[in-house]
């Protein structure tokens, strides 16, 4: 493999004409910023919020319907696609945009989150107190090389290294893609947290090196690290930074708490390069989106939404409404009475409290289609405050 001196000289040629982001204003009243990212597949205006299909598709919702209501970038598991149905199978398929028909922009994981969930528990379990305690998971052995894990579809063993995910992900073909990383718990001693920091840094840089060798008309982001610990968050901004990725993930643990959260944020933020974009990882409620588009996040993924949804929480600017509420029963108005989504054009709340009540498919898709749309106009609603200077 090349060193970084020696494909340096290559860089400019290696980004995507594209790749290119534009900040085309920043709040007067806040550093909620409205942006412009290019790709491949399109533009993705920011902030934005990400819709997390994990294997290619958003639970409950074909891609078809996902393309009509307006979604700009899709985030896809590397993890779950390396074992069905096999990273090579998307490749001989034409790509993962093909395969699943989505001629929008997508954004690829490295397969380190589940893999390293398996063993510690995600970082949403720990903002609700859960997953704090290591279990052994699927995971058998962490060396400088990589991960060594078992599957959870046939227990194969499987070895995930900087040089595999990335493999993976060039299969794939998603416009972005992330580096491979490890992700240690919120309870962990500050000097493994420390031993983890520098060996996420190093799999990061082997992780850009590899990608470098083949862009493929991809960019990458860097993951920022460093657990809770300030000083660790802008060790790892200025190791990464550094580099020439195309933007910055936040990930790993960000607290136990949402005040916790909330410092974190703050902190890394006020010591993030602005010139390239951000993407905040795998948090995406929509309290944690109304704190974190003031302090300048560009987008946010989340499967918050749709799992709401299957669960009968639809999204209303009046507040959270439960469709599978007795009261709801003879109601033939739409869940909400000024939505345009598909769901509230076509059919009443009654007919889909029926249908969850009745535990048909339908009913969790009709609510997720409901919630996907008041997504995308949440967003675009917090883009023309921040136009205004409103927020």
């Amino acid at each position: 493999m090349k060193t970084l001196e020696e494909i340096s000289p290559m860089l400019e040629e290696r980004i995507p004409s594209s790749f290119k982001f534009e900040v085309l204003h920043t709040s007067k009243k806040s550093s909620a910023r409205v942006g412009r990212i290019h790709t491949p597949h399109g533009i993705i205006d920011t902030p934005n919020f990400v819709v997390v299909g994990t294997n290619g598709t958003l639970k409950a919702v074909d891609n078809a319907m996902v393309n009509e209501l307006g979604v700009q970038l899709m985030f896809c598991n590397t993890y779950h696609l390396m074992l069905q149905p096999g990273t090579e199978v998307v490749r001989k398929a034409g790509g993962l945009h093909k395969f699943i028909n989505r001629p929008f922009p997508i954004i690829t994981d490295s397969g380190g989150f589940q893999v390293f969930s398996l063993a510690y528990g995600s970082v949403a379990s720990e903002l609700k107190g859960k997953g704090t305690k290591k279990t052994d998971g699927g995971v058998l052995k962490i060396t400088e090389e990589g991960v060594l894990f078992r599957s959870y579809r046939d227990g194969a063993k499987i070895l995930l290294t900087p040089e595999t995910s990335i493999q993976a992900q060039k299969d794939l073909g998603a416009d972005i893609i992330i580096p491979f990383d490890e992700l240690p718990p919120y309870h962990i001693e500050k000097s493994k947290l420390i031993d983890s920091l520098h060996r996420t840094h190093r799999w990061e840089k082997r992780s850009l090196m590899t990608h470098l060798e083949n862009p493929n008309g991809q960019a990458m982001y860097a993951v920022i690290h460093g657990g809770i610990d300030l000083e660790l968050r802008k060790l790892s901004i200025a190791t990464l930074g550094a580099l020439p990725f195309d933007g910055f993930a936040i990930g790993g643990s960000v607290g136990k708490t949402k005040p916790e959260m909330m410092e974190l944020l703050t902190y890394t933020m006020e010591h993030l390069p602005k010139d390239r974009p951000n993407h905040l990882l795998g948090i995406g409620d929509l309290w944690s989106i109304d704190q974190c588009v003031p302090l300048g996040f560009d987008t946010f993924d989340s499967s918050y939404p749709t799992k709401s949804a299957r669960h009968g929480i639809a999204f209303t600017k009046r507040g959270p409404v439960n469709v599978t509420k007795g009261i709801y029963k003879e109601d033939f108005s739409p869940i909400c009475k000024e939505c345009t989504c598909p769901t509230c054009k076509n059919f009443s709340l009654a007919y889909v409290h029926h249908l969850m009540k009745a535990h048909e498919a339908p009913g969790m898709t009709l609510t997720s289609i409901h919630n996907i749309h008041y997504m995308v106009e949440l967003m675009k609603s917090y883009r023309e405050k921040i136009l205004q200077n409103e927020l």
